[in-house]
């Protein structure tokens, strides 16, 4: 264990029992913390997150990310492909690579100092399962190889899908991370597109509204969406 990962060892009990709420093993605890000190750190002098105090990147960061487990459970076992858009400091991609080792994750981020933080935590963490791409989401040529995309906090979904879309293979998905159920703009998504599903998440220790919302094109119709 790093020093800088045992400042943040107060923070286990908490994190462990938020793992355990998830259905996760609590012992997931000590590989995010090496990642959470590592982006306690570089967040001083790069401003990856606007969220400063350890403690809040627990639930609003860790714990937040983690809540989707479930639904990319399937690609997982299967030994899919994710592909995190706009991913900023690796959330919820890092998080989720931790969580599920057999899921093999892409980082899309097109800024050069956080694809510098996600290069050193994916090489600090030791994640075999993770890819950085430095690109624009929409200059990512890599049209039909990801199972599922993802995106959290970044955009409206019928830009997400404008940008992204291109990444799924037939019957993939967007797994997207939402606060309350977007009406306005599931009603804005374009022509072939459409939500599968709408999720409710329980985040630990967070009261805000979490929503998954799954979208999906009839154009790339020919495998099943997370139920």
């Amino acid at each position: 264990m790093s020093t800088a990962t045992q400042t943040l060892d107060p923070l286990r009990p908490e994190l462990e029992a938020g793992l355990r709420a998830l259905g996760l093993e609590a012992a997931l605890a000590a590989p995010l913390l090496d990642y959470l000190a590592l982006l306690v750190r570089w967040n001083a002098t790069y401003n990856l997150t606007a969220v400063r105090d350890p403690r809040e990147m627990v639930g609003k960061h860790l714990l937040d990310s983690l809540a989707m487990h479930a639904f990319v459970d399937g690609i997982a076992e299967a030994g899919g492909a994710l592909a995190d858009l706009g991913t900023g400091a690796g959330l919820p991609g890092i998080p989720l690579a931790i969580a599920k080792p057999s899921l093999r994750v892409a980082l899309v981020e097109s800024n050069g100092k956080k694809v510098r933080f996600l290069r050193e935590a994916v090489r600090k963490l030791g994640v075999r399962n993770v890819e950085v791409v430095e690109s624009r989401i929409e200059a990512f040529d890599a049209p039909g190889r990801f199972d599922a995309i993802t995106a959290r906090a970044l955009a409206t979904l019928p830009l997400i899908v404008e940008l992204g879309g291109h990444l799924l293979r037939p019957g993939g998905v967007l797994l997207a991370m939402k606060g309350v159920v977007p009406d306005d703009e599931i009603a804005a998504l374009p022509p072939g597109w459409s939500v599968r599903a709408t999720h409710a998440l329980a985040v630990p220790g967070l009261a805000a509204e979490r929503h998954l919302v799954v979208v999906a094109s009839d154009a790339r119709a020919g495998g099943a969406a997370p139920a």
